[in-house]
């Protein structure tokens, strides 16, 4: 008997295992709250879900005799996913340690709590008392949703007057209306990203990446990973340490980790993220063909209860990035342009939006345009490359007022 597959989510950052499940001859359901997003194409059953729907999701899952639950780029899906594999008794991790991991005023609070760095940091539902609590802060700080994903509704801020704005975005991002205050680390070096897979509850796999930014537009979305990561490798032997003494106080068993972290002029590491979900950005598709592992497959096999024991720590070869190709200004796509110089490196591109449709400015992950995976020949011409990206591929847009 064919086994079933439940994707929370079926937008473009979802396509790669629901191509994988389809190409395997798994049975795909998906669920997402947008009916027209191209997922649901590849599905055999799609329904009109909310990811972050547990009762929903579950009577979906119980319906169609799952045998997985796949949560893939997305932070307000995870918990879902372990929801549902607790009740049905499907693979996967407990809902309490899934949580602890992806809100982010409960992550922050078990850094403390068990030892590790971490910023000071609080959260808020009203905002007289963030506004009070802001006073004891040294800015700059960031003011951020505790639930949301993609970078949405973060700001940076650098004073009090600041606050009341961005504390309104913050919460609009929010499923549950809460908002984080917290102190920026000064980093040393590039801030760390990448993904890695656990088996067995140990970190059998991580490759990690230098965080890009575009300060053209934001400066606080990722714009891409380049790979490898060039902080010094006691630091990052350091961070897998550290990984591993969280996934032993949570008890996290299997399952793809999306991470951002920092080190700070001290050489202290400060984890920001470790989401229990693959990485969007492309970053498994640019780690497959950096070192020729597939955690597109393992979240899918995993998930199914395979034990992905084939999974191994491989080193990266050659230079590779991803790249998430973006406006900086809001408007309607009339092109999207490459320069002579870039097109030989681009090895796969998407676009995700037409040619007259709407796109706006990158202020989070939902206003990307397409995608790109990159190759370089020299590390150099990788870091330079992706330090003037805006020179190379352009979003072009039309403002309303300039349309016929």
């Amino acid at each position: 008997m064919r086994k079933t597959v439940l994707f929370l989510g079926a937008a473009h950052a979802q396509m790669p295992p629901i191509r994988y499940a389809r190409d395997k001859g798994y049975r795909v359901i998906t669920c997402d709250y947008r009916p027209d997003n191209p997922g649901h194409a590849l599905a055999e059953r799609s329904y009109d879900v909310s990811t972050t729907d547990l009762e929903g999701i579950l009577q979906v899952a119980a319906e169609n005799h799952i045998d997985g639950i796949v949560a893939y780029a997305s932070d307000p899906a995870a918990p879902t996913q372990a929801y549902v594999a607790d009740k049905l008794g499907l693979a996967g991790n407990s809902y309490d340690s899934v949580k602890t991991l992806t809100d982010k005023d409960r992550f922050r609070a078990f850094l403390q709590d068990n030892g590790f760095n971490a910023p000071k940091a609080k959260s808020f539902t009203g905002f007289e008392e963030a506004s009070a609590w802001c006073e004891s802060l040294e800015f700059p700080i960031f003011v951020k949703p505790v639930d949301s994903s993609g970078s949405k509704g973060v700001t940076r801020i650098e004073s009090t007057e600041q606050l009341g704005g961005a504390f309104d975005l913050a919460r609009k991002y929010s499923l549950s209306g809460r908002v984080i205050l917290e102190e920026e680390i000064v980093r040393d070096g590039p801030q760390v990203a990448g993904d890695g897979f656990v088996v067995g509850g140990k970190l059998a796999f991580r490759c990690w990446a230098d965080e890009n930014f575009d300060p053209d537009c934001n400066g606080l979305v990722p714009i891409g990973e380049s790979f490898p990561c060039t902080q010094p490798d006691n630091r990052l032997d350091h961070a897998h340490a550290e990984t591993q003494r969280i996934l032993d106080l949570l008890g996290i068993e299997r399952g793809a980790l999306n991470f951002d972290f920092v080190f700070d002029r001290d050489g202290r590491l400060y984890f920001l993220e470790i989401g229990p979900r693959n990485g969007g950005c492309l970053i498994p598709d640019t780690i497959k063909y950096a070192t020729g592992v597939d955690l597109i497959a393992a979240t899918v096999e995993s998930a199914l209860g395979n034990d992905c024991q084939d999974i191994q720590m491989t080193p990266t070869r050659g230079f590779w990035s991803s790249y998430m190709i973006h406006s900086l200004r809001d408007g309607f796509l009339t092109d999207v342009w490459t320069s002579p110089e870039i097109k030989p490196h681009i090895v796969e591109q998407e676009l995700w939006k037409r040619q007259g449709e709407p796109v706006t400015s990158f202020l989070g992950a939902n206003a990307t345009v397409g995608a790109a995976i990159l190759h370089f020949d020299t590390l150099e011409q990788m870091k330079a490359t992706m330090r003037s990206m805006n020179n190379h591929i352009h979003v072009a847009v039309q403002h309303e007022s300039h349309r016929s």
